[in-house]
């Protein structure tokens, strides 16, 4: 049958239009996220867990709005401009015992909300920030911090009364003011020979003292600061106590980022970061105030066990001398019944973390757990704890090399391990009844989160959520309810609810993570793989694999960033630029490996310190084994293969390209460290200790010292106002190889860029070059 010439137009037409959307380009995927979609984020329930809220866009709106659902009208809805400022968060909140009032902070002040009947009464309104609200005296007062200090307001008759009296300076001498003995005869002597200095004097005491009875705060004890800073302060819930730190930070040598292109058009510095090894540690000292006896007692922590402990790299010291490590105090939490406080200690280090308790009667502390590792601790996995009644704790710890959940017994020491496995338990949180654990876990796979619900009394965890991919769940306050982000590698994060229940059905919210244009392309789900390093260990991996006839026999292999970081999981990656541009260069018949090199989240302590004391060693041959293993197992052609990451990842790229040259044939440096003596502190030195206490470890681990080794074809790519990896690294780098001679080298600066690129014309400039390097190195296009 033949067809009109007038219809055939309009049968093509949409058929062509479909083939050029899926057509990838630099330009295109680079452009505003907003052309992806709008995923929904920061969601937060209402008090009286009737309603949900989230942020949301669908409208691209210059800012992101805020919407709402109820658990009976699913159907999102906008939230009004003039009354958004009425709807509080959760988060940072406290209930009373009864669940029927809910504290709240908003915009600095604070709030108490009857929950049932919705009234909302104002406790603050001042300028100052109020914080760490809770309720105290058994309910009958919330107690807060403005400033320093702690207060009290009384529900009943809405009095404010002022529990402490932190004050700057030293403590005067007992007795009389401070000062040499000679000073003192002075102002004796003053005072006898001069009558108008004495009749003052007499007249401001007698004002002082009469003051000191109408002031209720005169009457509190000074407790003085003492050139330190004041930490946490935590208040008994009978209000007699109050357990607090104080901290004497070290000396900081802050360096400044010079920023160039200005609305004034002059050259301003930017405040920046120290640099490892030149930021003083500071430490932490422990007090217990008591407020019926008036007393502060000195907290002694001798008992804290092996705090001369050396760690395995200095066993072979010389000095005799045993010295004490300092260490930061925080997690400060009263037992129910008052009776005990929960201290939570961390040398500076990061090689130990102790859990203690403070017996209120007689101010000592009792070690509790103590969590040792010769490269470091995982704070972020081991933060959360909590009392489950009033003798008995609950933690976490990555003792089994895996973070898990105990409990432990104060007064017996008996402890139990209420999960186990060659998982992680990265979140835990405790229902209001105590009676379950709420945990987020990759139980089933490393790259799958899923959310359960464990006895606290230990058994089987039983799974709240069935899809695969990522979970981030919210119960409601009744926990009746479950609000979660839920996402797969191919597919941005979408809102869903549930009942709190075993096989209960997820009901998607949201379907605007995709926009029309984004879906017109088909984004591929990357295969999840494991392949077998030179240890025998197992990497997991992101493959992504071209059709048979467009293969080109050339790879790229891609290093995330960050160094303990996840990113060969089943959710939608934070790298979806990067996961953009693979399936580009699929299209083009590259093959892409995507790996959770040694160092990465999601596999537990000893993946996480594989890397202790030489970035750049495991980490970076898991990457050569990962270029090995596509040429045998793929058929890469392993005279074409390239490698590219941004900050960690642009760092093991220069190694890559210094150190195994004849690897890899071309690779693309973005926003490289190139020596880590150069950056900050709290990273680097747990995983390298410092340059003046191991410089074995910063001389083997960093890039500059290599840079003779550079053979094949180098792209660096680096932002001017970088705050992070600063501009500074890239250029001593750079003179390094200009000093070298070499010459197959080149770099991209981008003027008006920090660590994390803002502009989609700095991102399309930066991936443009990208790939015509491996276009013109890899396949000779």
């Amino acid at each position: 049958m033949i067809r009109p010439k007038s219809i055939l137009p309009l049968l093509l037409l949409p058929v062509c239009a479909q083939l050029k959307a899926q057509q990838l380009t630099v330009e295109k995927i680079m452009r505003d996220p907003k052309w992806i979609g709008t995923s929904p984020s920061g969601l937060f329930w209402s008090s009286d867990s009737k309603n949900l809220y989230f942020s949301w866009n669908p409208d691209k709106a210059l800012s992101d709005s805020l919407y709402y659902i109820s658990t009976t009208d699913r159907t999102p809805r906008k939230t009004l401009a003039d009354a958004r400022s009425n709807i509080q968060t959760l988060a940072g909140g406290s209930w009373n015992k009864a669940r029927t009032l809910f504290l709240y902070n908003q915009s600095g002040d604070l709030y108490l909300q009857d929950v049932k009947s919705g009234k909302t009464t104002r406790i603050t309104h001042t300028a100052a920030y109020e914080s760490g609200a809770q309720f105290g005296f058994n309910d009958t007062r919330i107690v807060y911090r403005n400033g320093s200090d702690l207060f009290s307001w009384d529900l009943k008759s809405g009095a404010t009364e002022q529990l402490t009296r932190f004050m700057q300076g030293n403590k005067p001498e007992s007795g009389s003011e401070k000062g040499s003995a000679a000073d003192k005869w002075l102002k004796v002597q003053q005072l006898e020979l001069i009558d108008v200095l004495k009749s003052r004097k007499e007249k401001r005491d007698a004002a002082e003292a009469f003051q000191k009875t109408l002031t209720k705060e005169e009457t509190l004890r000074a407790l003085y600061l003492e050139g330190k800073s004041l930490g946490q302060a935590r208040i008994s819930e009978d209000g007699q106590l109050v357990v607090y730190t104080l901290y004497k930070s070290g000396s900081n040598t802050s360096t400044n980022v010079p920023d160039y292109v200005t609305e004034s058009g002059y050259t301003t510095d930017i405040p920046a970061r120290s640099k490892v090894g030149t930021e003083g540690q500071g430490a932490s000292e422990l007090y217990l105030y008591d407020r019926k006896r008036d007393t502060v007692y000195t907290v002694k922590t001798d008992v804290i066990p092996g705090l001369t402990d050396k760690p395995d790299y200095r066993q072979n010291d010389t000095a005799k001398k045993a010295v004490k490590r300092d260490f930061r105090i925080g997690g400060l939490q009263w037992s129910p019944n008052n009776k005990y406080a929960l201290i939570d200690v961390r040398s500076n280090d990061s090689k130990d973390r102790w859990l203690l308790v403070l017996d209120a009667a007689n101010g000592q502390l009792k070690p509790l757990d103590r969590q040792r590792n010769e490269a470091w601790i995982n704070y972020s996995l081991t933060g959360d704890q909590g009392w489950l009644n009033d003798h008995t704790v609950w933690y976490q710890s990555e003792a089994t090399g895996y973070a898990h959940l105990y409990t432990q017994d104060i007064l017996t020491g008996a402890k139990r391990q209420l999960t186990t496995g060659n998982y992680e338990v990265q979140q835990i949180s405790l229902s209001s009844d105590k009676k379950y654990f709420y945990l987020h876990t990759n139980e089933t796979h490393p790259g799958v989160v899923k959310f359960y619900r464990l006895p606290v009394n230990g058994g089987k965890a039983e799974v709240l959520t069935s899809l695969e991919g990522g979970i981030e769940a919210e119960l409601s306050p009744d926990e009746k309810w479950i609000a979660f982000r839920h996402s797969a590698s191919n597919q941005p994060w979408e809102l869903y609810l549930q009942e709190n229940k075993p096989g209960a059905k997820a009901v998607q919210i949201t379907d605007q993570a995709q926009s029309a244009e984004f879906k017109t392309y088909a984004w591929r789900m990357p295969e999840v793989i494991t392949f077998a390093a030179r240890d025998g260990a197992n990497v997991y991996a992101r493959i992504y694999k071209p059709e048979a006839a467009k293969k080109n026999g050339a790879a790229v292999v891609f290093v995330h960033g960050a160094g303990y970081l996840q990113n060969a999981h089943k959710w939608w990656s934070s790298y979806f630029r990067e996961y953009m541009f693979h399936n580009l260069l699929t299209d083009m018949g590259f093959t892409v490996l995507d790996m959770d090199y040694r160092g990465s989240a999601g596999y537990g302590a000893d993946w996480r310190t594989g890397i202790y004391r030489h970035m750049g060693g495991k980490d970076l041959t898991d990457h050569v084994d990962g270029a090995h293993y596509l040429a045998k197992e793929h058929g890469i052609d392993p005279k074409r293969i390239g490698i590219y990451g941004g900050s960690y990842g642009g760092f093991i790229t220069l190694m890559a390209m210094f150190t195994t040259p004849d690897e890899f044939k071309a690779g693309a440096a973005l926003r490289s460290v190139t020596d880590w003596a150069h950056y900050n502190h709290g990273y680097t030195s747990n995983i390298l200790n410092t340059p003046v206490e191991d410089s074995i470890a910063f001389t083997r681990s960093s890039p500059i010292y290599f840079a003779e080794g550079l053979k094949g074809h180098l792209l660096m790519c680096h932002g001017v106002v970088d705050t992070n990896v600063h501009f500074q690294d890239i250029i001593r780098l750079s003179q390094r190889l200009i000093e070298l001679g070499k010459d197959n080298w080149e770099l991209a600066v981008y003027p008006v860029e920090d660590h994390g690129f803002v502009e989609p014309s700095s991102w399309t400039d930066e991936y443009k070059r990208i790939l015509k390097l491996f276009t013109s190195t890899l396949t000779g296009k």
